[in-house]
């Protein structure tokens, strides 16, 4: 019985999968290596250098680097959108490897899942730069 290529990619990871993971995974342990917390080992944001607000990311290598350190806390100080977002977006990504039966493959949002994301990220990001929010600037 020969083998479609529906049956050869089931269960196995596609190069660009990988490649990303590599990417992802060597990012993160960059960002675990090198403390974002001492200036000088990154650029600056340029949208906060431009305008003295706060960006979305602002504060996400941060956060990334407090995660891995395991201080949950301090890096929900940092970036409450970033700590929420790794552990939904990772068991998003499985739940759908699991469902489709397929390892390869990205995070696909649909429509509605991608104007919640741009919601929840644009409110956070006005609330971060009102006097209110003060406590979600990082």
């Amino acid at each position: 019985m020969p083998v479609g290529s529906a049956q050869l990619r089931r269960g196995r990871w596609s190069p660009q999968v990988v490649a990303g993971s590599v990417l992802l995974l060597g990012a993160v342990a960059l960002v675990a290596a090198v403390d974002p917390h001492t200036p000088g080992h990154y650029p600056v944001c340029p949208w906060h250098a431009m305008t003295g607000t706060w960006c979305p990311g602002c504060g996400g290598l941060r956060a990334v680097h407090d995660l891995t350190h395991g201080h949950l806390v301090t890096a929900a100080g940092e970036n409450l959108v970033v700590v929420a977002l790794v552990p939904v977006l990772a068991t998003w990504w499985l739940v759908t490897r699991i469902r489709s039966g397929r390892m390869g493959g990205g995070l696909v949002l649909g429509p509605r899942a991608t104007m919640v994301f741009v919601v929840v990220v644009l409110a956070f990001t006005a609330v971060r730069n009102l006097p209110f929010g003060a406590a979600l600037a990082p």
